[in-house]
């Protein structure tokens, strides 16, 4: 069986992805949901999944000084490419914000000082929601590695679909244009760039349709909030429309988004008689149908 899988993503955050993403997870039945903004995963507080797996994530290493051996010579300062050691009161310090984790330290210590520790509070997690299934990543603060995290997860989406005979795969990604956003969308069927009527808004959406169109995606645009700028809204139509990308809605702005996810729901479960929410199951229905 080969999986449908829907990227959406935005060139700035704050656009209201999430709000889609959980809305065209809970347009169908039986879905795979896979929240790839791993540095700021919010969608398990929206749908509160069971966490039927749980796997460490190992995004690097840092250095730590044993005071017991260390010398204070200061070597180690002289080598680090980082600036991330210093001499404080005659003391050598690691700042572990600094720190790359590249061991070099570790290597030129001629005292054995300096050991290395795995950087491994990162977390992988999957399990069931009430609309199928969910994975997610969570990045600890501070550590690094977000595109491979994102990698994990979305292997282990595909691998959940396979196991359940599960067709569709939607997936958060997490804003802007770099190496999250790549290990995001690389091999999707679908990539669906939500954007808002400002003039950053324009500017981000131009560098997130240069990325997809690199990678050949199909690539499709939701206007979010038109109404608030309704002059840009046009501007930004009329730009996809120049690189004959599809504008497949334009949804308005309505209070009624913040009370579904005060209510912890989607907008189309809390108000599936709304504007907004017709209009995105028109556009899920068009996404389904260009892959289909």
């Amino acid at each position: 069986m080969n999986n449908m899988e829907i990227a959406v993503i935005s060139g700035k955050g704050g656009t209201g992805k999430s709000t889609i993403s959980a809305a065209f997870a809970t347009l169908q039945p039986n879905v795979v949901l896979a929240d790839c903004d791993v540095d700021a995963a919010n969608l398990y507080l929206l749908f509160h999944p069971t966490h039927e797996k749980e796997e460490v994530f190992v995004s690097g290493f840092k250095a730590i000084i044993n005071k017991d051996l260390c010398t204070n010579c200061g070597e180690c300062i002289n080598y680090c490419r980082f600036a991330a050691i210093d001499e404080i009161n005659g003391e050598v310090l690691i700042n572990e914000t600094s720190c790359d984790g590249c061991k070099l330290c570790s290597r030129i210590c001629t005292v054995e000082a300096i050991s290395m520790v795995q950087e491994d509070k990162s977390r992988m997690y999957s399990g069931s929601f009430r609309n199928g299934k969910m994975v997610y990543g969570r990045l600890s603060p501070g550590e690094e590695n977000s595109g491979r995290l994102v990698d994990i997860v979305r292997e282990e989406a595909k691998n959940t679909a396979r196991a359940n005979g599960i067709e569709t795969i939607i997936i958060d990604g997490p804003p802007g244009i770099g190496c999250p956003v790549i290990s995001t969308i690389t091999g999707v069927n679908q990539v669906v760039i939500v954007t808002e009527p400002t003039l950053s808004g324009l500017h981000d959406l131009k560098r997130t349709i240069e990325v997809s169109s690199k990678f050949k995606l199909t690539t499709s645009v939701i206007i979010n909030k038109f109404d608030l700028n309704a002059d840009m809204a046009n501007e930004i139509e009329t730009y996809c429309n120049s690189l004959h990308i599809s504008v497949i809605t334009k949804l308005p702005f309505d209070r009624v988004v913040v009370d579904a996810m005060l209510n912890c729901q989607s907008v189309v479960e809390f108000a599936p008689h709304s504007e907004i929410s017709i209009l995105l199951g028109k556009a899920f229905l068009q996404i389904s149908n260009i892959n289909s």
